[in-house]
């Protein structure tokens, strides 16, 4: 049966050209209306998600056509579209920006998804020149649709129009715009600085709700992108595959998780969270998950928590199965060095170190092939790996979206497997199954 519903991407031309904060402001100002929102964000982003949770309440959902198969992404926006009155998917980089060209990029995923896009053009230092910009955009892939135009950062009325007539003359609708203002400036997101608790982000969202309700025609946004959906039967869940305690590090230093992996980890039996800021002790389970985030922050505390470490590392040291990614590998190593050379003991586990000390970043999609095993996932960190005497490595082979090889690794010790690599399996469970069948440990 189809259903008709309100559903669009709002993409760029470029990073920083005001995606998320109008991504937000949308969001919140379609929740205010009473709407059932859900967002998704495209690409293996981590902090837009936890923010678009909190201007709307519903969690984000993750659509990456790199780390998951076409008819994987397809039947997750199916499903939670569904469960909503409107969808916004909010893109990644400039629309068609991928991996590989295209591939991953939020054109790829409107394509897929038949999704008009509302293009986030920054006009701080723009006028009629933006008709150029636009009619490429509109022209450069017959099979997208670009169903309107929202501008950044116009502060008067005779700006606006000259880039309404801009849109006129290539034949894209204009839906509005949002001027410069300091006070929904969204704080730094690189260094974990928009994700404290400190920020009161309901705020926020609520000065750019109300800024986008007065400049952007939000009624004539919810038709132009109103499109129909296939109205499924929603089936049982799955049954459950065990009945295992799974332990999730969650709190302000840990909380990189995709909402899909959690939901695999759900079908495994019964998910128990836990705070290694500020709990005593780890939590009885059969399966430890040490997501990343940003331990780098919070190192003085971690490491004032020694109660958690020692709980943590002996654990791990009676062969407790266990995975670390990222951040959860920085908190099981030796210690961590901060930007001022201090070192924080950490749970002294692993036979390694990391640093902050001369931050780099590294950045890139993984493929990881492991026997006859091939996940997907990502790289992101600024820190540095110090392999100590006695680090073991997994016979795992990494390569970037392009298939070259990259310096990165999958440490082992006892039943831990650690990695700077974020995988995802919301699209195939058997990285998880091995895990729990003990299939990769060599003790």
């Amino acid at each position: 049966m189809m259903h008709p519903k309100p559903q669009f991407l709002i993409a760029a031309p470029s990073s920083d050209s005001g995606k998320t904060t109008i991504t937000l402001g949308l969001l919140k100002a379609f929740a205010n209306r009473r709407l059932k929102v859900q967002p998704f964000k495209c690409g293996p982003d981590y902090i837009d998600p936890l923010l678009h949770q909190k201007a709307c309440g519903a969690p984000s959902i993750n659509l990456d056509t790199f780390m998951a198969g076409s008819k994987h992404v397809t039947t997750i926006y199916n499903r939670y579209l569904q469960q909503s009155d409107i969808g916004i998917v909010e893109g990644v980089m400039g629309l068609f920006d991928g991996a590989d060209k295209m591939k991953g990029s939020s054109a790829e995923i409107a394509i897929l998804l038949g999704l008009p896009v509302i293009l986030v053009i920054n006009a701080r230092a723009m006028a009629y020149s933006a008709a150029a910009l636009i009619y490429g955009f509109k022209n450069f892939n017959p099979e997208l649709k670009i169903a309107g135009i929202i501008f950044n950062n116009v502060n008067t009325i005779s700006h606006y129009n000259i880039l309404e007539d801009a849109c006129k003359d290539v034949e894209v609708e204009v839906l509005g715009y949002l001027p410069t203002q300091q006070d929904i400036k969204i704080p730094s997101r690189h260094l974990g600085l928009s994700i404290a608790s400190d920020i009161n982000f309901d705020e926020l969202c609520n000065k750019i709700a109300i800024s986008i309700s007065e400049t952007v025609d939000l009624d004539r946004l919810l038709q132009l992108s109103t499109r129909n959906t296939i109205q499924e039967v929603v089936g049982t869940k799955s049954p459950k595959k065990g009945n295992y305690t799974i332990a999730i590090a969650l709190d302000d230093a840990f909380r990189f998780t995709y909402h899909e992996n959690l939901e695999v980890l759900k079908q495994f039996g019964e998910i128990v969270f836990f705070s290694p800021l500020t709990d005593a002790a780890l939590p009885a389970c059969d399966l430890l998950y040490l997501a990343g985030g940003y331990p780098e922050l919070f190192v003085e505390q971690l490491g004032q928590n020694t109660t958690m470490l020692k709980s943590v590392r002996e654990y791990c040291l009676n062969n407790g199965k266990t995975y670390a990614e990222c951040g959860g590998m920085m908190y099981l190593g030796q210690y961590i060095i901060d930007r001022q050379g201090n070192q924080f003991e950490m749970a002294g586990f692993l036979p390694l170190a990391t640093s902050m000390e001369k931050p780099a970043l590294h950045l890139g999609y993984r493929s990881l092939f492991i026997n006859d095993l091939n996940i997907k996932g990502h790289e992101f960190h600024y820190s540095a790996c110090i392999e100590l005497n006695g680090i073991e490595k997994l016979n795992c082979n990494i390569y970037n979206a392009k298939g070259v090889d990259v310096p990165s690794n999958m440490y082992l010790k006892n039943r831990t497997l650690a990695s700077y690599n974020h995988l995802y399996w919301g699209d195939e469970q058997t990285f998880i199954e091995k895990l729990l069948q003990d299939s990769f440990y060599i003790n």
